[in-house]
């Protein structure tokens, strides 16, 4: 199927299974406002005069507002190999390797009581998995990348056909879970090569890396994520995680890192 179709196809797939999922789960609809009419349980507007029509398109959370986007090199590792510029004090808020039953939650709580929006890279497997998770994070007005199916550490070393496996249907995924495909992609580990350059290409994904890495994944201690965080310039692209393990740490880092880089004028915002 050509891939504009696909695209079609899988739109539409998406907002059947972003109602689904908003009317299994109420529990989780507490932080943020939705961000389209099947994403929140919605249907066509009263008295009759929303009757066929089709759901609206939910806006694109990231700075650019929609705009076309395209990077200026490959992989992006700051905000300034981005056109359109994000704002001369921006900085972003990556998060890597959910959405996990238990981190996640706690993330979407810390973010939305500090009103920063992220950049959510998830693992197909684990958005299968948990999708109403999934839904609230689309909800609360984030951005959602692709983060391959299994997170394979060694992507670059797999076949071509296996690169564009874990590519492809974590996309899939995403998109039919969330009710909006993914328009950014990080490889596993930040290891990258033209297959997966050329891959991400086909399902047009910008892909994306980092700047700032607290390493986080391996639970230094807090005070360690904290500083490491802390030294954020404008531009800069922050990793840090949500799944992979116990992310107590991540979580209580931000509670000091959030506040402290707003304090200096930094603005949090979406890819």
């Amino acid at each position: 199927m050509p891939n504009v179709d696909r695209r079609r196809a899988l739109g539409l797939l998406a907002a059947g299974a972003a109602g689904v999922a908003a009317a299994a789960a109420p529990e989780l609809w507490h932080a943020g406002p939705a961000r389209s009419a099947s994403a929140d349980g919605r249907h066509g507007g009263g008295g009759g005069g929303g009757h066929g029509k089709a759901p609206a398109a939910p806006p694109d959370p990231g700075y650019a507002h929609g705009k076309p986007m395209q990077a200026l090199h490959k992989p992006v590792r700051s905000l300034y190999d981005l056109a359109p510029a994000a704002p001369p004090n921006a900085v972003a808020l990556t998060i890597d390797d959910g959405p996990h039953p238990k981190y996640t939650p706690m993330m979407l709580d810390l973010l939305a009581a500090h009103g920063v929006k992220a950049t959510f890279n998830m693992i197909g497997e684990q958005v299968v998995e948990q999708p109403r998770i999934v839904q609230r994070i689309v909800a609360d007005g984030h951005q959602i990348a692709d983060h391959t199916v299994t997170h394979p550490l060694n992507l670059p070393a797999l076949s071509t056909a296996r690169i564009s496996k874990e590519i492809g249907e974590a996309h899939d995924q995403i998109a039919q879970t969330g009710g909006v495909a993914p328009r950014f992609f990080r490889s596993p580990g930040g290891n990258w090569s033209q297959a997966v350059f050329d891959v991400a290409d086909q399902h047009r994904l910008i892909c994306v890396d980092w700047k700032i890495d607290p390493r986080d994944w391996s639970r230094p201690g807090i005070s360690k994520i904290t500083s490491a965080m802390l030294r954020a310039q404008p531009g800069d692209i922050l990793l840090c995680h949500d799944g992979g393990g116990d992310r107590t740490q991540t979580i209580d880092a931000l509670k000091t890192v959030l506040p402290q880089l707003k304090k200096r004028g930094l603005q949090f915002v979406a890819l």
